[in-house]
């Protein structure tokens, strides 16, 4: 197993007590200098945390440390879209069977959404499962929580705009990964390739 943690509200909390400006655009944070190193305290705390609450096992690790790869998104600060990525560092871990706990920054760095680096992980080492947890039980479409949904019509629809926030790069992470085989899941909501 791979833990790969945001920490979406403890970064917003504190770029709001420094006065630092919190923008997001289609589920991904605008991220300045100063922003990227409130983004990176955050994110090793949370992983910390993380780390704690699974117990000895755990290792936290760096996105960027590791090697996870991003290519750089224009007009959004330093922050990238991950792509397929097998560390090294990630394989070595789980042959010593501990749990990598790992946050999101990329290469660069770049601050990258923790969802879409869980997609990029998964089909990088070759995952079989990818589950996102989230406050929400699934995919809601057509005003029902869906069990399931074709990768092609969550496609249509984050396109026509029927979904916004955090939901987006969930679903677009999950249609990767699904896309090339690895089982997707979002809550109770499995996402077909």
């Amino acid at each position: 197993m791979v833990v790969v943690h945001g920490a979406g509200p403890q970064i917003s909390a504190e770029l709001r007590r420094r006065g630092i400006p919190v923008e997001f655009v289609g589920g991904r944070r605008v991220t300045s200098p100063a922003a990227l190193a409130v983004v990176r305290e955050s994110l090793v705390a949370v992983g910390a945390e993380a780390s704690a609450a699974l117990g000895p096992a755990a290792l936290p690790l760096l996105g960027n440390e590791i090697g996870l790869e991003a290519r750089p998104l224009s007009g959004l600060g330093l922050v990238g879209e991950p792509v397929p990525s097998r560390p090294a560092a990630i394989e070595e871990a789980l042959a010593a069977r501990r749990i990598p706990v790992v946050a999101p920054i990329a290469v660069g760095p770049l601050n990258v959404n923790a969802d879409e680096a869980a997609g990029a992980l998964a089909v990088g080492l070759g995952a079989d499962r990818i589950v996102f947890v989230s406050d929400v039980p699934g995919v809601f479409v057509d005003g029902a929580w869906a069990d399931r949904i074709e990768a092609a019509r969550a496609d249509s629809l984050i396109a026509a705009g029927a979904f916004d926030g955090g939901i987006v790069p969930k679903l677009l992470a999950a249609v990767r990964a699904a896309r090339v085989g690895v089982r997707a899941e979002i809550g109770a909501t499995e996402v077909l390739g």
